[in-house]
């Protein structure tokens, strides 16, 4: 499938579109960092479009406490892929993590 061409109008729309992304999924990792948001209230946001492309594994890095090998470690304890998402997240991972972590 080839990579369609768009205008420069086009390119921007989706650059800003890009960016909206990010900068929403940054703030949540922020809130979540501060504790304005909880595991529980983050996990009920994975039906949001922007938040359910967030890479759970970053998710757990995010909690205080939690670095990149300590995140791999609590994901290979609940069988949760490394490349898994949060919209991707089945009811019994998700009651895993929030126990585990929540």
């Amino acid at each position: 499938m080839a990579i369609p061409q768009l205008t420069p109008e086009e390119r921007k729309a989706a650059l800003e579109k890009a960016k909206a992304a990010r900068i929403k999924r940054a703030q949540v990792r922020e809130d979540l960092k501060s504790g304005k948001l909880t595991l529980r209230k983050v996990l009920q946001l994975k039906s949001d479009p922007v938040v359910g492309r967030m890479k759970v594994s970053t998710l757990i890095e995010t909690m205080p406490g939690y670095g990149k090998a300590k995140a791999e470690k609590v994901m290979a304890e609940l069988h949760i892929a490394e490349s898994r998402r949060l919209r991707g997240l089945g009811e019994r991972q998700q009651a895993a993590l929030l126990e585990r972590l929540g």
